[in-house]
């Protein structure tokens, strides 16, 4: 199972947090998502994925369910770093 490490900034953390996109989205796809905060920087958050497959995951985040859910949880999508375990 690939395991994505994902880094961006949002406009409120605690939102971020809160938010039951990532699990409504991701969830049914069983993509699993552990959520991370960086205490130094308040508006910088960083995920770990596992996805049952790429081409999967890379499907479903062009689609506009993802694109409305990071305008919902406030991502600033210019920031969004990818790392993918090789």
């Amino acid at each position: 199972m690939p395991t994505i490490m994902i880094f961006h900034e949002v406009d409120d953390v605690e939102h971020w947090l809160s938010s039951p996109k990532r699990e409504e989205i991701f969830g049914p796809l069983g993509i699993t998502v552990r959520t991370f905060i960086d205490p130094a920087n308040t508006h910088r958050v960083g995920l770990i994925v596992q996805v049952p497959d790429m081409d999967t995951f890379q499907r479903i985040m062009e689609s506009e369910a993802v694109a409305d859910a990071m305008k919902f949880d406030g991502v600033r999508p210019e920031t969004i770093l990818t790392l993918v375990e090789p």
